[in-house]
Parts: structure tokens; C-alpha cells; sequence
């Protein structure tokens, strides 16, 4: 179905080509995970099937990509919009119309499908990805979530032989995530369809995949069975890792198939108590915020209901639960920028961060946003960083906050042209030059690799030794459970569980990392934790 015949991708004024040499087929019916660190190649060689690469992003190609017969040198994505659907990292920016419904119709209006087809179709995929309940919602109403489900959806009502996904559950809580996923697995088992899938959160997708290939960065790929792969790779989940340190053999790539092996593992472990993940205070933590009755409506719809919350200095708090549960209103409303229906926020030493003005607010709350780059408008770095250090009002400069969080970002760099990660940093680096005590992220590791992810904690634990109070909205468990010290779950707008990590996500079967699931009743969360015991 897909045949990349030595393909190599040259893009202008880049030393060292995207892609080099690249040769492998992707059969019918099958799902092929795309793995790698960022900046390795995966979005060239995803956008190289639907022909993306190289008629709209420049560059040259050289050699031959065919999908189901046709040669993407000579079609471009208008011609294959019939065979390939393609669903990138950004749901919002493929967004044409304004409802739900049409944009579930609009691909199958440009390929002039009956209407009596279109209808029956979207009904189909409302349903197949519980969206049924938002069908007249505006989009820019809709969570993060939400928006990449109707993105998928978007694409699936045209009926593709061939989907191209990009972090297609980088925006969504696991639940949504594995619905989103038991959807697509049918669309391969039950129809046929082929799957070529780039994601970073590989513990969540892996399980799924026929084959791997892996880009490990020299513009060459690797492909074979996902076992196979995942054994030596320099980029693997948690459920590998662990696998890898306890040498089992076959690697196990499910939950079941782990906890089977894990028995022994389990034996050796009952009777020694796991290090700390993070390291209690060494005394008691002060109070820097106390939110009392929060309520947040949107048109009469409550979205945060009478939330009561303490945030302490040096403490990093996980705010999680379901797409659409109040997070990220909850989050606004604490920064002040938000609105606030009822209640109030007292910051130490300062005023409601909702009485001031804006620029007071941040330097009372910094707020990184889903997308950082909504905040990045200026054409180089440094006329970001200027801005910041103009607009904070303080001695600290976000040009040497940048240097400590990402070094050796170029002044002259445009903001767009950033990594994922370096965006976050650049963003993160504005807010903290206005020096403020607490600092709120919402979903900051989304499209980060592991690495990536790594070094963000190493961010955040940075912020939390200055003492800052760090509140950090995610959907990614992993992440939770090797950064925050404390976990708030929300629900429909409620805090329905706050409590030390280990007891808060240990005993959910939803928000529980795979290695507590592994090792369960063993109250265990990282492989570290296992490696550190055994040694």
C-alpha cells in the first residue's frame, strides 16, 4: 500500500538530508508506529506519503514514495485526498467551519460524496468516537481533546484506505486516548485500512502496532516487529524499560503480557520499600496560594464548581483528569486573565491576580498555555525576550532565564521555527521574567519526546528548589508520576482526589503509570524507583 523506494529528503541551506536512503513497504491492513526523538524526520516522512513532502514544504526528493499505486512525485495532496487522510499535531490549524457536524461533512463535500452517504457517515463516526453529544458545539468551544477527535473524524468520514496520524492522542486524557485508539485498530482489523502513526507517548500506542520504524536520528529508518525494535532502541516506554532492566525475554509490550513476566520481579521486590520519587521537604512548605469557592460558567454552564485549593512553595502539583473537566478553566481563573464566576485567589504578599492589571497579574501567576506559541508574535527570538524584560518590569532577564532552561537558542531564530520544546522554554522563560512565585502549565509535554520530558523535569524541579509553587495540567500519567509531588484529579468542574502522588494515581486504574500497573499492589511509579531497589 505504501512503498518507499530509496528516499532520501534534502531540504535547502540543512547540512545533513531529513531523510537518507529510506526503503520499506507498509502493507494493507496494517498499523506502522513511527518512533524517534523530535527533529529526527517522522513529520517528513509522514507528510512524503500523502505528498505534503515536497510539493508544499520545499526540499527535494529523491527517489520513489507510492501510495496504492501512485506516485507522489506526480500527485500531489489533492489528488490523494481520495486515499490518504492525514491528521497532523495541531487539530485547530486543519479546522475549515465553525460546527462540529459540518466539519465532519466538509471532506466529503470537496469529493462530492452524495448526501444521503454523508449523512449516514456521519452519523457513523459520531458515534465511533463519541462525539455524538457535540455535533452542534462550536469548535473553538471544545477542549483540546475534544478538537483532536474531531480532527480524526474529520478525516475518517472520507473513507481513506490509508491514514496518516501525528500524535493523534497528544491532546487527550487516556480514557478519550483509548477510545480514539480502539477506533482505529477497527478501522485496521475490521476494514482494511492502513495506519502509519508518529507518536511520542508510546506507552499508550505501542501495544497496537504490527511493526516500528524507527528513525534513530542519522536520517536512516529502521522497521521490523515492535519487540524487536524496541529492544535496542535509544527511545522506548516505560513498559520496555522495565522489560530491558529485568531481562525478559520476548519483550512484552501489554500490560497482561508484562504482569506475566513480572512475577519473579514482583517476589524480589515485596519486601523493600521504594525510594521516594521526589524528596519530601525538608520542612514545611508556606503557603503562597489559597483559592477559595473558584465557580467558572461559560453561557450558564458551570465549568469549575466552588473549588478550595492550597498551592505551597517548593511543592509541583499534577492537576489531571478528563478532556473537558476544568483544568484549564481552573488554571485561567487562578492567573486572573480567566473569568471567574465566584471566589477568590489570595497570592502571599499580593493582591487577587483577577483586581490587577495584567502585567501585575504575572508577576503575582505565570500561565504557559496549551499551545505556547499563541503567546509568540514577534518575528525573532529576541525581540520576544526584549518584550518580556520591557513589559516585567523586573532585574530578572528572559534572556538568561532562557540560557538556563534551553541553551543555545539563536537571538535571530524566528519563534515559529522552534522545536516543540524549545517554544515551551521560550514562553516559560517570559512569564518567569516577571519573577513570579507560582507558575501554572497546561499540558507543556505535549509533543515532547521522552528526552524532551526529561529535561522538562529537570525545569520544573529547578522551579520548586527557588521555591515557586509549580501547578502542572496533564494528561500524561508517565510525567505525573516522575514530576509532581502532589496530584489533584478534577471531574465535571470538582476536585474529586488531592493527595500525595503515590496514593492518588497508585490506586486509580485509569491515572496509574505502567509501572504501578506492572508491579501492582507494589506501590512502585518509575523504573528508576525499580532499578534503585535492586541495585
Amino acid at each position: 500500500m505504501i512503498t518507499f523506494d530509496q528516499v532520501t529528503v534534502q531540504y535547502e541551506d540543512v547540512p545533513e538530508p531529513a531523510l537518507r536512503d529510506v526503503d520499506f513497504t507498509v502493507e494493507e491492513g496494517e498499523l506502522c508506529l513511527v518512533v524517534g526523538h523530535t527533529g529526527v524526520g517522522k513529520s517528513t516522512l509522514l507528510g512524503a506519503v500523502n505528498g505534503l513532502v515536497p510539493h508544499f514544504t520545499g526540499g527535494t526528493l529523491y527517489g520513489r514514495v507510492t501510495v496504492d499505486g501512485r506516485d507522489t512525485a506526480h500527485h500531489p495532496p489533492r489528488e490523494l485526498a481520495d486515499v490518504v487522510g492525514v491528521v497532523g499535531q495541531d487539530p485547530i490549524d486543519g479546522f475549515v467551519t465553525d460546527t462540529v457536524e459540518e466539519e465532519l461533512a466538509y471532506a466529503m463535500e470537496q469529493l462530492a460524496i452524495p448526501p444521503g452517504t454523508m449523512r449516514k457517515r456521519v452519523e457513523e463516526t459520531l458515534d465511533l468516537l463519541g462525539l455524538a453529544d457535540l455535533r452542534h458545539r462550536a469548535l473553538h468551544e471544545l477542549s483540546g481533546g475534544q478538537q483532536q477527535r474531531v480532527a480524526i473524524g474529520s478525516v475518517l468520514t472520507a473513507h481513506p484506505r490509508v491514514l496518516v496520524l501525528d500524535e493523534p492522542t497528544s491532546a487527550l486524557d487516556p480514557t478519550a486516548a483509548e477510545e480514539v485508539l480502539a477506533a482505529v485498530t477497527r478501522l485496521v482489523h475490521d476494514l482494511g485500512v492502513t495506519v502509519l502513526m508518529a507518536e511520542h507517548r508510546l506507552e499508550r500506542v505501542v501495544q497496537y502496532a504490527d511493526r516500528v520504524i524507527h528513525l534513530p536520528g542519522d536520517g536512516q529508518a529502521l522497521i521490523g516487529p515492535a519487540a524487536d525494535i524496541l529492544r535496542t532502541s535509544t527511545i522506548a516506554p516505560p513498559i520496555v524499560e522495565l522489560g530491558r532492566a529485568a531481562g525478559w525475554s520476548p519483550l512484552p509490550l501489554s500490560i497482561r503480557d508484562a504482569r506475566r513476566a513480572a512475577a519473579p520481579l514482583r517476589a524480589e521486590l515485596a519486601d523493600r520499600t521504594p525510594e521516594p520519587v521526589r524528596p519530601p521537604p525538608a520542612q514545611e512548605r508556606s503557603r503562597l496560594l489559597a483559592a477559595r469557592g473558584v465557580t467558572v460558567t461559560y453561557r450558564g454552564v458551570p465549568a469549575v464548581r466552588e473549588v478550595d485549593l492550597d498551592l505551597h512553595a517548593g511543592e509541583v502539583t499534577a492537576l489531571m483528569g478528563r478532556n473537558g473537566s476544568g483544568k484549564s478553566s481552573l488554571l485561567w481563573a487562578l492567573q486572573g486573565s480567566g473569568p471567574r464566576r465566584a471566589g477568590t485567589v489570595e497570592i502571599a504578599d499580593g493582591p487577587d491576580p483577577h483586581d490587577v492589571s495584567a502585567a501585575q497579574a504575572r508577576r503575582l501567576v505565570g500561565l504557559v498555555p496549551q499551545t505556547p506559541a499563541d503567546l509568540l508574535y514577534l518575528e525573532s527570538v529576541k525581540q520576544e525576550l526584549d518584550q518580556a524584560d520591557s513589559e516585567s518590569g523586573t532585574a530578572v532577564s528572559a534572556r538568561a532565564v532562557l540560557d538556563r532552561l534551553a541553551p543555545g537558542i539563536d537571538d535571530a531564530t524566528h519563534p515559529r521555527d522552534l522545536s516543540e520544546g524549545q517554544k515551551l522554554a521560550l514562553v516559560l522563560a517570559i512569564q518567569l521574567s516577571a519573577a513570579p512565585r507560582v507558575v501554572l502549565l497546561d499540558e507543556p509535554t505535549r509533543g515532547l519526546d521522552y528526552r524532551a520530558k526529561t529535561a522538562l523535569i529537570g525545569i520544573v524541579d529547578s522551579l520548586a528548589e527557588e521555591g515557586r509553587a509549580v501547578v502542572i495540567s496533564t494528561h500524561d500519567v508517565e510525567f505525573a508520576a516522575r514530576a509532581a509531588d502532589r496530584v489533584v484529579v478534577m471531574a465535571e468542574g470538582d476536585v474529586v482526589a488531592d493527595g500525595p502522588t503515590t496514593e492518588v494515581i497508585v490506586s486509580s486504574p485509569v491515572f496509574a503509570p505502567q509501572t504501578a500497573k506492572i508491579l501492582a499492589p507494589l506501590p512502585y511509579l518509575t523504573v528508576n524507583q525499580v532499578k534503585a531497589a535492586r541495585s
